[in-house]
């Protein structure tokens, strides 16, 4: 009976550390064209029992044109590599977004990693750099080609051409219809004088 209890503990211990373990620092969109401008929101969860009060963010080379959403409560301090929010607060079992905005690499294919460092109230702090598949993973954002601009004008055009075929056939059967049209009424006319002359 003790064992059976220990057991049950345990997998409701389990159950309620699972939603905690799985949460991350993550990046939305996790994809965007290359070479385009991208606004990107990172996610922040609190895993924690304390808040949340300072996160940091390291951007990867090739992003140019980078703003900032302002973020009410919190200061932040940028350089050209690296952005830093602190002074506010995300309680226990809260999130907050921070988001950016910046022009992509034309790299088609590249994954560009955002190494985030979550710092709690108790001066411990969480390093989102490892893998993808890793306890703690990096933000990552992965780059994909561009949608060719030819393709939709290519596809206009040629409908453009078969209407134009389809109209220039429909008026060339009108010509012939109305010339047999003269043709006949002339023979008519013709017909008919003849007649008076006999």
């Amino acid at each position: 009976m003790k064992l059976r209890k220990t057991l049950i503990a345990s997998a409701a211990a389990s159950l309620l550390l699972a939603p905690a373990a799985a949460a991350h620092v993550e990046v939305t969109p996790d994809t965007v064209p290359a070479d385009s401008d991208a606004e990107l929101a990172f996610r922040v969860p609190v895993e924690k029992s304390i808040p949340t009060v300072k996160v940091e963010l390291q951007l990867p080379a090739g992003l140019t044109e980078v703003t900032f959403q302002p973020k009410p409560g919190w200061t932040r301090t940028a350089t050209k590599r690296t952005v830093t929010w602190s002074g506010g607060m995300i309680g226990a079992g809260e999130f907050d977004e921070f988001r950016i905005s910046a022009h992509v690499p034309n790299t088609p294919g590249k994954v560009l990693l955002f190494p985030a460092l979550q710092t709690y109230s108790d001066g411990s702090v969480v390093h989102w750099i490892g893998a993808e598949s890793s306890d703690t993973p990096a933000p990552r954002v992965t780059l994909e080609a561009a949608t060719p601009t030819g393709t939709t004008p290519a596809t206009t055009t040629a409908s453009v051409t078969k209407e134009t075929e389809d109209s220039g056939r429909a008026n060339l059967a009108l010509g012939v219809g109305i010339a047999g049209l003269a043709a006949g009424l002339a023979a008519l006319v013709l017909g008919l004088a003849r007649r008076r002359r006999a």
